[in-house]
């Protein structure tokens, strides 16, 4: 028998907002289990109605005139929850800084001096 899957909204509407764990996933696809504790994306964090107004902005290429169309809503309030919602969601690094292994394998293929590789390695580039 297969289990009906249950919606994100419904999820998010059980929680009432309460932080909580996902301790099981399954793969749709062969059925296979992970059990662990599982902390949810930042965005699937959000309330339901924030995940539908990030999910507009997205859709919306980051078009506050889109947005204030979509929503019916003025400028500064658009530009208001983008911030509100800004607020709630840590930094995530797009360019970290290179790994130990990656400044060394560059160092032996001559791509960066041993002076640049030594300040890489400290931190001071």
């Amino acid at each position: 028998m297969t289990e009906q899957a249950m919606d994100w909204q419904e999820l998010t509407s059980l929680t009432r907002g309460q932080p909580f764990v996902v301790e099981r996933v399954r793969l749709a696809s062969n059925g296979v289990a992970i059990e662990g504790e599982f902390e949810l994306p930042q965005l699937a964090q959000l309330n339901v109605e924030d995940q539908v107004f990030v999910t507009a902005f997205v859709r919306c290429h980051g078009s506050i005139k889109e947005m204030e169309r979509t929503f019916g809503v003025s400028y500064p309030t658009i530009k208001s929850r983008l911030n509100r919602i800004t607020q709630m969601l840590d930094f995530v690094e797009t360019d970290p800084a290179p790994s130990r292994a990656d400044i060394i394998d560059r160092l032996r293929r001559g791509e960066i001096s041993a002076q640049e590789a030594l300040a890489e390695l400290d931190g001071r580039t």
